[in-house]
Parts: C-alpha cells; sequence; structure tokens
C-alpha cells in the first residue's frame, strides 16, 4: 500500500488544552455578575432622625398663675436691639487657688480628682437598606432659625421683698433664605409667673405663647420677657425654664424649630450673719464628660462650728461617686460633712459632677448649694444659692433648619461609632473580592495553558514512514526500534 506523506506542519499541530481558560472566564461571570449589578444600584445616605428634646417637668402651681389658656395674642412683643455676638472662652480647668488660712482641725479631704470613666465602644450596625431606585432626597428647606437666652439673675435686694419683677432676655435669628414668621412661647417655673409681657398671653400649664413677628432672612433681634419672682421661690430652687421659637413661611411645607433653657439664679441667703457661701458654676466641655464643682463656706462669726454642704442637682445631673465625707442623702442631692471651721476660717469642697446627653441637651440648667454651720453652743446658721450649669456640646450644635422638629441644645455621644461612608458598604467589597480572585483564577488558567503548548511544541518529531504491510506510522524520534513495526 502507497505511503501517505503527512505535512510537518500538520504533524506539529497539538490541540491546545483551553478547559482552564473556560473554568477560569465561567467562574469569573458566575460569582462577579451578582456584584456588578450590585455596585451599579442607586446610591443613598441613611436619613438622620433629630428628636426635640422634652421640657422641663412642671411642680406646684403659684397662687398668680392663671387658671386657663388664653387666646392667642395677635400682636408680637416688642423687640430690642440684640446683645452683640461675642465667642465664649473655653471653660477654665484650672482648679481656683486654696485658701490662704485653714483651719486648726482640718476638713477631711474634700477635693478628688475626678474619677476615670472607661469609654466603650458601641457595636456596629448595618446601615439602612438602600431605598427603591425611584425615590428622591427631600428638597432642601429654605427654613432656619436659632434663639439664645439669657437668665433670670436676682440681686440681694429679693430677700427684702415679698416679690422681684425681672426680665429674660431672649434673641432670635432668622438663619433661613427666606422671610418667615416666627412664634415664641415659654414655659416658666413654679414660684415665677409672667408679669405682664406684651404680645404674650397663657397658654396653660405656665407655658405662654406670644404672636408672630415677620422677620427678613439673616434678621436677628431681641426682646424681654418680663417675669416675677415669688418671695418663697427660692424654697424649691433649683429653678429652671425653657424658651421655644418656631418658623414657617408662605407656600413652604413645614416648620423649623429651636429651643433652649434658661436658669433662676438667686443669691447667697437669706442673710445670716456668721455664714458665707459662694459655688462656682458648672461647664461641661465638647466631650460630655465630667466636670468639677467648687464650693466655699466661711465661718465669719466668733466660735467655731461644724461645717456641712449640701449639693441638690437637677434632673440629669448627678455626683458619679461622692469622695471622703460625702453620701447621697436622696436622688439629685449629695451631703458633705466638713467638720470642724473654726472662726474666721473657709473650708473648700470639690465635687464630680457628670450630665446625661439628654440635660446637657437642655442647658443653661440650675443647681443649687445649701451651706451649713452649727456650733457647740448658740444658733445654728444655713444660707443656699444657686449656680449655672452650662455645656459647650450645646452650643455647637447646628443651628436649626428644616421642617423637623430640632433643638439648638445637642450632643454627640462620643462612643457612637458610624461606618465610614468612603468605604462603599459591604456590597462593593464583595464585589472587589470577586473579581481580585477571578483575575488570579484567569492568569493562572493561561498560564498552564502556555506552559503546555510550548513544553509541547519544543518536542522534537520523528518522521514518517511506512511500514511493511503499508500501514502509516508516525513515532517518536527516541522510540524503541519496534515503533513503525506491525
Amino acid at each position: 500500500m502507497a505511503s501517505v506523506d503527512v505535512p510537518p506542519e500538520r504533524a506539529r499541530r497539538r490541540p491546545v488544552p483551553a478547559l482552564g481558560v473556560a473554568l477560569a472566564l465561567g467562574v469569573l461571570v458566575a460569582l462577579a455578575g451578582p456584584g456588578w449589578a450590585t455596585a451599579a444600584g442607586p446610591e443613598a445616605s441613611p436619613a438622620a432622625v433629630v428628636t426635640e428634646p422634652g421640657t422641663d417637668p412642671g411642680g406646684e402651681t403659684p397662687t398668680a398663675e392663671p387658671t386657663g389658656p388664653s387666646p392667642d395674642p395677635t400682636t408680637p412683643p416688642p423687640t430690642i436691639d440684640p446683645p452683640e455676638e461675642t465667642t465664649p472662652p473655653p471653660p477654665t480647668t484650672t482648679p481656683p487657688p486654696p485658701a490662704t488660712t485653714a483651719p486648726e482641725t482640718p476638713p477631711p479631704t474634700t477635693t478628688v480628682p475626678t474619677p476615670a470613666t472607661s469609654r466603650s465602644t458601641r457595636p456596629w450596625t448595618p446601615p439602612p437598606p438602600r431605598p427603591p431606585a425611584s425615590s428622591a432626597a427631600p428638597a432642601p428647606t429654605p427654613l432656619g432659625v436659632r434663639i439664645t437666652t439669657g437668665d433670670v439673675r436676682l440681686g440681694p435686694g429679693y430677700w427684702n421683698a415679698a416679690s422681684t419683677v425681672t426680665t429674660l432676655r431672649v434673641t432670635v435669628t432668622n438663619t433661613g433664605r427666606t422671610t418667615e414668621r416666627i412664634r415664641l412661647s415659654y414655659r416658666l417655673p413654679a414660684g415665677l409667673t409672667d408679669a405682664g409681657t406684651a404680645g404674650c398671653a397663657a397658654s396653660g400649664d405656665r407655658a405662654y405663647r406670644c404672636g408672630e413677628w415677620t422677620a427678613d432672612a439673616g434678621d436677628r433681634f431681641s426682646t424681654l420677657v418680663r417675669v416675677r419672682v415669688a418671695g418663697s421661690a427660692w424654697q424649691r430652687m433649683p429653678l429652671s425654664g425653657s424658651v421655644t421659637v418656631t418658623a414657617s413661611a408662605p407656600g413652604v411645607s413645614g416648620t423649623a424649630r429651636d429651643n433652649e433653657g434658661f436658669a433662676v439664679l438667686f443669691p447667697p441667703g437669706p442673710p445670716v450673719p456668721g455664714i458665707t457661701l459662694q459655688a462656682d458654676e458648672v461647664a461641661f466641655d465638647i466631650s460630655g464628660g465630667a466636670s468639677d464643682l467648687a464650693v466655699r463656706l466661711a465661718n465669719t462669726g466668733t466660735v467655731d462650728a461644724a461645717g456641712r454642704i449640701d449639693v441638690v442637682l437637677p434632673a440629669g445631673v448627678s455626683v458619679p461617686v461622692p469622695p471622703a465625707g460625702c453620701a447621697t442623702v436622696d436622688p439629685g442631692r449629695t451631703r458633705c460633712d466638713l467638720g470642724t471651721v473654726a472662726a474666721g476660717r473657709r473650708a473648700d469642697l470639690r465635687l464630680p459632677v457628670e450630665a446625661t446627653p439628654e440635660a446637657q441637651r437642655d442647658a443653661p440648667l440650675a443647681g443649687a448649694v445649701v451651706g451649713r454651720l452649727d456650733p457647740r453652743n448658740g444658733r445654728t446658721r444655713q444660707v443656699q444659692m444657686s449656680f449655672r450649669i452650662t455645656a459647650a456640646a450645646a452650643l455647637a450644635t447646628p443651628v436649626a433648619a428644616g421642617p423637623l422638629p430640632t433643638g439648638s441644645q445637642g450632643v454627640l455621644a462620643a462612643d457612637d461609632v458610624l461606618p465610614d461612608p468612603a468605604d462603599g458598604g459591604s456590597g462593593r467589597r464583595t464585589v472587589m473580592i470577586l473579581i481580585a480572585a477571578s483575575a488570579l483564577l484567569v492568569v493562572l488558567a493561561l498560564g498552564l495553558a502556555t506552559t503546555s503548548l510550548r513544553r509541547r511544541l519544543t518536542e522534537p518529531l520523528a518522521e514518517p514512514s511506512a511500514a511493511p504491510g503499508g500501514d502509516l506510522r508516525v513515532g517518536r524520534a527516541d522510540a524503541g526500534p519496534d515503533i513503525g513495526r506491525r
């Protein structure tokens, strides 16, 4: 049988094993397909929920309190020029200098460092699910309003009068981008009543509403609320109130609200000879951590006496760990025994104080201290006064703006850990991991295929020969002598 010539090109041709390439491409398509769909979905930021702080709880109703609500006034209160805006200095953290004289029998140590509090990180919670692709973010509102308040401060003349009429300054700013109609309302604590503020009327439960102003964007003005403080109000200290403003505009849906508290500050008294009392303001810094209250009780009499100080704090403010010589009498009241205070000497007390985020949101607030000297022989002497509680975190809150109710006092919890929006979410990370793994599989498959092909192409092949029976045999060059034989 005639031999058949096989072209060398055909003899060297080998099928390329493309199984690895096909498998890698299939894995890439199967794994990356859902990921690409996720990555291409609409992005949306989670909506922020703003809660409005509550007002101060009520107490006993004074005898001069109106018995029912009055019709809403139709005219606003008169306005005055607002005070100049100044940046308040940071709270002082340096303790006051110690007294130059000390009692012969030193009182128990009352200056204690603030106990260290452990900070814990809250577990991360996943963001809310993305809204449907058809949902759209609400348009920003042009409304915005801000309020700042002063305090009701009483002088020494308060102790000589049956009641005292004073004023509370309220400053309003239109922080929006349009002309607004702004209404004012306020709530007074027990022992205080409205003394005839023009344009305002009682709405019940010691609350009052005023007529509305029309203010252009950027306008800033003040008004004075006249209040009457009863001669017996000092027995209820500490006292605090709150003021709220609401802004609206024609053709704009929703309202913008802002509120702030105010403190009623009484002078030391009722005046008693032989004793003086002083208390510093408590200021919480931007972190919201514990602060210190400094109190000084002096014996200005002629005989030694046992000293005692009671600290009364509003709801949400407390002494976390009473120092040596101090104990918690009841919720909101801490009592410290100072030992013997010699005549002409002074005893200093320093207490750590902390406040909840809700209490800091309601700041400014008021606390009270009661000083007592009990001599071995003679009459017990006692005076009390109130002090101011402020929070820097409340002043750092953005101005109220938007249709949702909000307040100027807000606190960012230091332990809250929010997800980083820059990392794009877990879906995008999964897609990237799948793409990288698939790419590695493709590279590996291509490398194996190339190596196999190169090895086959470089192997020498034997020349074709015809066997004695006419059969064609093609063998390797290094094959044995039997290759090509029948």
